[in-house]
């Protein structure tokens, strides 16, 4: 059996081991796959594995002896998962490998935001302590997170630990999300999207691209926001109208922001937040500790078994 891995290098710094894959067949990997190489590279492999790649219809109907498709990551948007049932190939996905990893990031991009370390260790590497008249001395203004209100959008296994760890800092947690638990399971408000917006201190995103989630952050719903709120998105990229916030940024309408996820990846030298005031970027990389992509590794490696064993897990389609 043929295995083609489309973008081994977004999960694997050669720092992990695909023994486990090889043990199911022929395994051909390529670091990254330039979209006009996607049918070449998948040839006539009964499975492939990606995570960015984008498994059209068009692509799908010339790859005549697919039968299964792994998604290495949690969202599957890439794969036109409508045309891949209708052609006989299985999907599977890779869920909650990252929970921990992301809602880590959060706080990392929290902890940055209102405790100024990179500022304060820059000043002290330039030798400002060293010169210091008091053994303290002070820059831009800190703050504690105790008693601060956190807002997150979305409820699923990320919004879910971002909460218990705002939890244990003092915050405040209210939560917008389509499915409201039950009464008194969590001991947290829920409440609409536009209370949360108007409440909020930090406003974290944790829900997936979806037609109601495309654009929800934009210029009105910034308008709603406290002038010192903080935006974090770890979701994706399409959730955000990324003119909406540079100019909010920019214009100093809310306090600053955080992103893991832009529009369009990797990020175009045009991205307005690329020179936007007061925001933190990074590059997807919230889900992407070691101990975080050997366990998705797992999870695709135990999908295809399943998958062989006549048992499919995890399956989409």
């Amino acid at each position: 059996m043929k295995i083609v891995i489309l973008e081994e290098n977004a999960i694997n710094n050669n720092d992990l081991s695909l023994d486990a894959l090889k043990e199911l067949g022929e395994v051909t990997s390529y670091g990254v796959t330039p979209h006009d190489k996607i049918v070449e590279y998948i040839g006539d492999a009964e499975v492939v594995l990606c995570n960015k790649a984008n498994l059209s219809r068009e692509i799908l109907s010339q790859c005549k002896n697919l039968k299964y498709i792994g998604e290495c990551a949690t969202g599957y948007n890439n794969i036109d998962i409508v045309a891949a049932r209708e052609m006989g190939i299985t999907v599977t996905n890779a869920g909650q490998y990252s929970t921990m990893a992301v809602a880590g990031h959060v706080f990392a991009f929290i902890a940055e935001h209102f405790s100024k370390i990179h500022e304060y260790s820059e000043s002290v590497k330039k030798g400002d302590w060293i010169k210091s008249e008091s053994f303290v001395y002070y820059l831009s203004p800190t703050e504690e997170l105790f008693g601060k209100t956190m807002g997150i959008i979305g409820f699923g296994s990320i919004g879910k630990a971002v909460a218990k760890i705002a939890d244990a800092f003092g915050m405040k947690v209210i939560v917008s999300t389509r499915t409201v638990p039950l009464k008194d399971a969590y001991p947290y408000e829920f409440v609409s999207r536009e209370e949360l917006f108007k409440n909020a201190d930090i406003i974290s995103l944790h829900c997936p691209l979806t037609d109601e989630t495309k654009n929800i952050i934009n210029k009105e719903t910034l308008s709603m926001m406290k002038k010192n709120a903080f935006l974090i998105n770890t979701s994706r990229g399409g959730t955000v109208v990324e003119k909406d916030l540079a100019d909010a940024l920019n214009e100093e309408r809310i306090g600053g922001a955080a992103v893991d996820v832009v529009a369009v990846e990797p990020m175009l030298p045009d991205n307005p937040l690329f020179t936007a005031k007061n925001i933190i970027i990074t590059p997807h990389i919230a889900w992407a500790p070691k101990q975080t992509r050997e366990r998705l590794l797992s999870i695709v490696t135990e999908n295809l078994k399943a998958y062989l064993a006549g048992n499919p897990t995890n399956k989409v389609n």
